[in-house]
Parts: C-alpha cells; sequence; structure tokens
C-alpha cells in the first residue's frame, strides 16, 4: 500500500506522512522534480560515476547525466524509475540492499533529500553504502541542521482516509554524523551548510 500511495504522490495526488503520534506534514514530491536550491553542493563534488539512492523522480541523477557525469539512480518505486527515464537519465528498480551493478567501484554515493534515513537504521545503511562506494570514492549526505535531534521516528503515507502500512524512518543530525561515519567505516571530511540545507561528505577508511 505505501507503494501504491507514493506512486500517487509522483502523479500529484496530496498524500502527508503521518507519524505516529498522530502528527501530519505534507509530502512535497512537487519539489523532487525541479532543481532546488543548494543541490549544486552534491552536484559538484559527483565527477565520477555516482550512485544516487533514492532517486525518486530523478532530478539529481537527470542534472547528473546532463552534465555529462555517468549516474545511476536506485529507487523501490515502479513511478520514479520511469519518470526517471522518461527525463533521460539510468535509473532501477531496486532497494540498495539489493544486488548494484558495479559495486564496489562507485566514485560517489548521493543519499540527498534525508536519504540517509532509509530503513530506519542508518549505520546499517552507511555500512551497505560503503561496500558500494570504491576505495577514495565519498558519500555526500543530506542531514538536519545542528541542534536537531536525531532518532528514529515510526511513519506511514496517508491519501485522504487511506492510510500505508508503518515504517521505519531515521534523522540524522549534523551534530552526530561524525560519530555515526566513524562507526560505519567512514571518515567525516566536511560537514557544510548551502542555501539553508545542511550536508556532509563522508570518506571510506581504508
Amino acid at each position: 500500500m505505501m507503494g501504491e500511495i507514493y506512486a500517487e504522490a509522483l502523479s500529484g495526488a496530496t498524500v502527508e506522512v503521518e507519524h505516529a503520534d498522530g502528527t501530519r506534514r505534507p509530502l512535497n514530491v512537487a519539489s523532487w522534480f525541479e532543481p532546488i536550491d543548494g543541490d549544486e553542493a552534491m552536484l559538484s563534488r559527483c565527477t565520477g560515476p555516482t550512485l544516487d539512492i533514492g532517486s525518486g523522480p530523478g532530478r539529481l541523477t537527470v542534472a547528473l547525466s546532463h552534465r555529462g557525469v555517468h549516474a545511476l539512480g536506485i529507487d523501490i518505486a515502479p513511478r520514479a524509475v520511469h519518470l526517471t527515464r522518461r527525463a533521460g537519465g539510468y535509473a532501477l528498480l531496486r532497494s540498495v540492499f539489493d544486488v548494484i551493478p558495479r559495486t564496489g567501484s562507485w566514485q560517489t554515493a548521493l543519499l540527498a533529500d534525508g536519504n540517509i534515513g532509509i530503513g530506519g537504521h542508518p549505520r546499517v545503511l552507511l555500512r551497505r553504502v560503503r561496500e558500494l562506494v570504491r576505495p577514495g570514492g565519498e558519500v555526500v549526505a543530506e542531514v538536519e541542521p545542528p541542534g536537531v535531534t536525531s532518532r528514529v521516528d515510526r511513519v506511514r503515507l496517508r491519501r485522504a482516509d487511506i492510510a500505508g502500512d508503518w515504517f521505519a524512518w531515521a534523522v540524522v543530525s549534523a551534530d552526530d554524523i561524525g560519530r555515526l561515519a566513524e562507526s560505519s567505516g567512514f571518515d567525516l571530511a566536511e560537514s557544510w551548510q548551502e542555501q539553508g540545507r545542511w550536508f556532509a561528505a563522508l570518506h571510506p577508511v581504508g
């Protein structure tokens, strides 16, 4: 059901993210179709083969392709993959935990739009991404501003009276990304703010 509601959101339906305490916020899918202020903070670092994890409708994957960078988006939603391909990007329907082409040889992996929260276990996710990037590569993750509490939320997608299944989603603060990186096989190379968004560049150890 979650996949169906997400697909409807990508097609223009009004969808909310509902938290376990009953609070709701809009799922602002429309913003994922066009460049967002601050995207250049990620795109400019992608000079070699780049894996866009949780690529959605593919704004970053497509932008990199237009720059001549080999980029692959992966997403678990068929609609998202279709939209990326239609816009001229390369995308595959799969989870980051599935078999990924070029495992161990990606120069850059992107975790944009809070996708470091995928699965609710950011340490597990980063250890998986550590397997995907090559020695000397880089992971660029978008994180929450300093002062935000890192946590795992229980959420679901809702469209009017129809709700999807509950799932876990992690929130990682810029305050905590260094410790998380260290425990996941990375060094924190840099963290910075651009256009009101916070990012971290992680380099694999060894």
